[in-house]
């Protein structure tokens, strides 16, 4: 009686990784579809070594394998001219694949990403990476093209995006500042890819939620990238997922950073902390701000209930150009994504409930803008995008609003609670916050 033989998972996924240990005459083409397979997850590994067996694979992922030498030709053998920037997994070099490299791949941009072995991520991560990415799909999540595996290379092929990354768009000096409706839009475009990781079949939860692993296409449409720390969620009766903390500083949950139980409320929280970086133009962590105000969610958090004081944590650089009310149902948002108790904190479902109607709000103030340029005492020339009356009077008004706003915003922040200011202190003693990455 013939034994049918256990494929192994090389076979199907690293072939450019691996030589088979003999030849295999009756290997049948592996079958295109791919709900002809479940999803792989990492819970199907049993350790980081590449020998594991396994009964399924990738074989619909419709992902390319790249050869080395062909991600060099794509990318000027990584000139430095083609460098987009680097992150804790490797550099980043941009790319151009034409339509004559591979059959039923289109011309296009790319993103190369090559595994830094010095660095802070690895092998496992880069597996993550082509494990999640190479089966899932949506519009808000970053397109995995492909993959190059050669001896101790790790490389990843993924689609340009254009206006990089939000932490760029919102932190880079000199930028032009983002409107409020653009802010808005990328919010809900980042909350429909946690979302859909969150309520897909098998859950995923992607640990790493901030605003460098948000790229944004040419019409600044929201995409997670990096999912070299992604998990699968709890099932069955399970309520969390026990694992070494990992993560930034400045976005994991306290509980998460406390105890190292992991559950979607973990990206809520994180969720949380992007929406106020979105409110106030601020960094999660910033060293150069004073001693109180380097924290951004110990500082803004008692504020964001309060309509009198939101405005002194509302970005300047919105010059006052956004919806009040929007404003502050946002704020509300954060403030209970933001919640030390993770079972008060809302889905992602329901924080695409209360955002999706905040774009359409048309309560933003607009005002008449002049230039003047005097050239002589009897001649002077006024620029107005709109005419409006009284525009002096309104002017002069707006200022003595806008100088008000500006020595109120000086005063100092209001004191955590006992409780909340415990846990704060708890976790940031606890010894596994030490495993953190640094933002």
């Amino acid at each position: 009686m013939a034994v049918k033989k256990k494929m192994k998972w090389q076979d199907y996924l690293f072939r450019s990784c691996f030589k088979p240990e003999r030849p295999r005459l009756d290997q049948k083409k592996p079958v295109s579809k791919q709900t002809s397979f479940p999803r792989i997850s990492l819970s199907d590994l049993s350790g980081s070594t590449l020998s594991e067996d396994l009964s399924i694979s990738l074989a619909g992922s419709n992902l390319h394998v790249f050869t080395l030498q062909e991600l060099k030709v794509i990318t000027q053998n990584f000139s430095q001219r083609n460098f987009l920037g680097e992150g804790g997994f490797g550099p980043v070099h941009k790319g151009f694949i034409d339509d004559k490299l591979r059959p039923h791949l289109k011309a296009q941009p790319v993103a190369v990403k090559l595994l830094d072995l010095d660095g802070s991520q690895g092998h496992r991560e880069w597996l993550t990476e082509v494990i999640f990415l190479g089966q899932l799909r949506h519009a808000h999540l970053v397109k995995l093209i492909g993959y190059c595996c050669e001896e101790e290379h790790r490389l990843l092929v993924y689609e340009y995006m254009p206006r990089g990354s939000l932490e760029n768009q919102l932190f880079r000096r000199f930028s032009v500042s983002l409107p409020w409706s653009t802010r808005m839009k990328i919010a809900i475009g980042a909350a429909k890819g946690l979302a859909f990781l969150h309520e897909t079949e098998k859950p995923v939860i992607y640990r790493d939620f901030k605003a460098s692993n948000i790229l944004l296409d040419s019409d600044y449409t929201a995409k997670l990238s990096d999912f070299g720390l992604a998990k699968d969620g709890p099932e069955g009766d399970d309520t969390h997922v026990s694992t070494r903390v990992m993560g930034t500083h400045g976005y994991a949950a306290p509980e998460y950073v406390m105890t190292g139980h992991l559950t979607a409320a973990s990206d809520v929280y994180s969720f949380g902390v992007v929406l106020l970086e979105l409110l106030t133009g601020r960094k999660s962590v910033d060293k150069s701000r004073p001693h109180r105000e380097q924290n951004l969610v110990e500082w803004a958090r008692p504020m964001l209930k309060n309509p009198r004081k939101l405005s002194r944590v509302m970005d300047p650089r919105l010059e006052g150009q956004y919806s009040e009310l929007g404003a502050q149902k946002a704020a509300a948002l954060a403030y209970q994504c933001l919640s030390h108790r993770p079972k008060l904190r809302p889905t992602m479902s329901e924080v695409i409930k209360v955002l999706e109607p905040l774009k359409d709000l048309d309560d933003i103030q607009t005002g008449t803008f002049v230039f003047a340029v005097s050239t002589d005492s009897d001649s002077q020339k006024d620029f107005s995008r709109e005419s409006k009356k009284d525009s002096t009077q309104y002017h002069h008004k707006h200022k003595l609003h806008h100088e008000s706003h500006k020595y109120r915003a000086k005063s100092p922040k209001s004191p955590l609670s006992f409780t909340e200011a415990a846990n704060l202190k708890k976790g940031l003693n606890s010894p596994v916050h030490h495993d953190l990455k640094r933002a």
